[in-house]
């Protein structure tokens, strides 16, 4: 991802800055995914894995990449409380 882009993505909700998401913390999010146990701040089941991904800076909220296009919507962040060992 353009470092430009990631510089002025913020989370829409919470205004927080947003970073990459780390091997290990992808390793994590995917594994419940395939577990069929993550959810979008909706309610909607995440089923497919996520390629890259954003994470807020205070570490609450993620917003996957789709061809290297940010999905900066509310309702698609997936929660990080929901994922039981979820490394920092």
């Amino acid at each position: 991802m353009d470092k430009r882009l990631l510089d002025i993505l913020c989370c829409p909700v919470s205004k927080s800055p947003v970073s990459l998401l780390g091997r290990a913390q992808l390793e994590a999010l995917n594994s419940a995914i395939l577990a069929g146990t993550v959810v979008t701040t909706a309610g909607a089941t995440v089923g497919t894995p996520l390629a890259a991904g954003l994470i807020t800076a205070d570490g609450k909220a993620i917003y996957r990449i789709e061809d290297d296009i940010p999905v900066m919507l509310a309702d698609e962040a997936i929660g990080t409380t929901q994922l039981a060992s979820f490394p920092a």
